[in-house]
């Protein structure tokens, strides 16, 4: 780590490391793209590092960053974005810089996977290795997560307090709109419809089966005017192409299965504009994960920045920003759609339930903007250096927060 006295008005030089993966088919790619397009922004010298995952690829990376010679590497990990494989957990001992991590994804993976667990609790004891991330954190100059469950988990199993750092939108509401009509027309969604809008990558996890089979109870108990929109395409790191039209083929058998082939549509993947556009002609928003519905969702933070009032499924433990009522309406199971028949019902029928979840869910998405993120990013910079970035103090000393 670099120490010393600040030098100021001295811009910062990071090096953005992620996987090789395209900003269209990752969310984590797509979030350090919006990263990067506010750091430059806000004046700080951005390289972006892409890095497979493999040991050759990432000791090509380490000899590259040493002869760059960047101020901060700030890794962005999860564990899809380097193809699952656990090598870039080593890049603190191989790089002269100091390292920082956002930590997108944790909680769930080891590498390797046949350790028990009892041998890394006692391995993650000594502080030294963590078998998530391996020394990506344990011998980070700071870590970032974007939620609070995240960031409690690191606390319990590492004893690393990171700094929270929320989320923005996939997509911010961009204004500007033709109007729902048109929008509706555009999509092949009928006009007098009462629309329910999934948006983001379309996966297994995201319990789009059962949101499904919601609808066309829903539709069964009377309310035939509903109609569910897709918003999102299915190829993504996570599901390869051919899983991907694999999954999209089940998806559109369970429509039929169930009569609503016509009343569901899915778009594949759009572009903001249109995917805004999507949104404000949109009634309600569900997001029925099977493990449950957190503020680390881009596209859950992107449906409360449209004004729309959704439903989520319970996470275990629950996210304390999402609070049934308050600011989402919960369906209490996963993989039920009964629960989901509950709470989207619920909403549509009570005027003045919506409204106040969808004011409740705006407020969580106001001030969660690139510059906000940017900012706070600037200053962990800082933080780290001991110096001084243009525009904000000198803050001296090592942190892992």
């Amino acid at each position: 780590m670099r120490t010393g006295r600040a030098t100021v008005g001295v811009a910062v030089r990071i090096a953005l490391v992620g996987g090789r993966v395209d900003a269209e088919r990752d969310g984590v790619a797509d979030y350090a793209a919006n990263l990067s397009a506010a750091l430059r922004a806000a004046g700080t010298d951005v390289v972006p590092v892409q890095v497979d995952g493999s040991p050759r690829d990432v000791v090509a990376a380490a000899r590259r960053l040493r002869a760059d010679r960047p101020d901060v590497v700030h890794v962005q990990f999860a564990p899809s974005a380097f193809g699952f494989r656990p090598w870039p957990g080593l890049l603190p001992d191989l790089v002269a810089a100091p390292v920082v991590t956002t930590v997108h994804e944790y909680g769930w993976w080891a590498a390797p996977a046949w350790v028990p667990p009892a041998v890394w609790r006692a391995v993650e004891r000594g502080g030294r290795f963590d078998r998530e991330t391996w020394r990506l954190v344990t011998a980070a100059a700071g870590t970032v997560t974007t939620n609070a469950g995240h960031a409690a988990e690191l606390r319990r199993r590492l004893g690393v307090v990171p700094q929270l750092v929320p989320l923005a939108p996939n997509v911010p509401d961009l204004g500007g709109t033709p109007g729902r009509a048109a929008v509706r027309r555009g999509l092949g969604v009928p006009g007098d419809a009462e629309v329910v809008v999934f948006f983001g990558f379309v996966h297994p996890v995201k319990g789009l089966r059962y949101l499904i089979e919601a609808v066309a109870a829903l539709r069964a108990g009377g309310r035939d005017r509903l109609h569910l929109l897709v918003l999102g395409g299915f190829t993504s790191a996570a599901l390869p192409e051919g899983e991907a039209r694999a999954f999209r083929a089940e998806l559109e058998a369970v429509c039929r299965e169930h009569g609503v082939t016509e009343h569901v549509t899915m778009t594949g993947h759009l572009a903001a504009e249109r995917v805004s556009a999507a949104l404000h002609a949109s009634d309600v928003a569900a997001f029925p994960f099977t493990a449950g519905a957190t503020t680390k969702s881009g596209a859950l933070l992107s449906a409360f920045a449209h004004g729309l009032p959704t439903v989520v499924t319970a996470a275990d433990p629950p996210d304390p920003d999402l609070v049934d009522g308050v600011t989402v309406a919960v369906a209490p199971r996963v993989r039920d759609a009964g629960v989901l028949v509950e709470a989207l019902g619920g909403l549509l029928d009570d005027p003045a339930r919506r409204a106040r979840v969808a004011a409740g869910g705006a407020g969580l998405a106001a001030g969660r903007d690139w510059a906000h993120i940017a900012a706070a990013h600037r200053e962990l910079y800082a933080r780290v250096l001991g110096r001084s970035v243009p525009g904000h103090g000198v803050v001296a000393g090592r942190s892992r927060a």
